[in-house]
C-alpha cells in the first residue's frame, strides 16, 4: 500500500484528540475515510485490506470521541453503529485484535475515557445509549484482557 495517507491523517486524528482539537480531529478523521474508500475491497490482497480495515476502525473510533465531545450525539451514534456492524459481523477476531492494537499503544485510553464521560455525564437517548454502552462494554474488555 503505497499511498500512507489515510494512515497518517488517523495518526493525526488520535494527536487532536490528546491536544482536545476535536474540530480537527473529524477532519483527518473524515479524510482518511475518504481516502480509503478509494480501495474497493474486491481487489487487495489479504493483509492489505487487514491494514485498512484496522486503520477504519481506528478513525471511526477517534471521531466518535470527537462527535461526542462536540456533542454531536447523532453522528457519533451512526459511527458507533458502522463500528460495531462491520466490526464484529466478520466475527474473525479482526476487530479484537485492532482494539488490543490500540490498547497497546495507548491510543484506546482516549477513546474509552471520552465514551465514559459521554456515558455519565449527558442525557442521551436510549438508542445512542446502548449503542455507546456496547462500545464501552467491548473497550473495557479489551483493557481488562491486555
Amino acid at each position: 500500500m503505497a499511498d500512507r495517507r489515510p494512515e497518517k491523517s488517523c495518526e493525526q486524528a488520535c494527536e487532536s484528540l490528546k491536544q482536545q482539537d476535536y474540530e480537527v480531529a473529524v477532519k483527518h478523521c473524515t479524510e482518511a475515510l475518504l481516502s480509503l474508500s478509494q480501495y474497493p475491497p474486491a481487489h487487495l490482497p489479504e493483509p492489505c485490506q487487514a491494514q485498512i480495515d484496522r486503520i477504519k476502525i481506528e478513525t471511526l473510533l477517534y471521531r466518535i470521541a470527537s462527535f461526542l465531545q462536540l456533542k454531536k450525539y447523532g453522528q457519533a451514534d451512526e459511527d458507533c453503529r458502522h463500528v460495531l456492524g462491520e466490526g464484529l459481523a466478520k466475527g474473525d477476531g479482526s476487530f479484537r485484535a485492532v482494539l488490543c492494537c490500540m490498547h497497546l499503544k495507548g491510543k484506546l485510553q482516549i477513546v474509552s475515557n471520552v465514551l465514559s464521560k459521554s456515558l455519565m455525564g449527558e442525557s442521551l437517548n436510549g438508542m445512542v445509549t446502548k449503542d455507546l454502552t456496547r462500545l464501552k462494554t467491548l473497550l473495557a474488555e479489551t483493557e481488562v484482557i491486555m
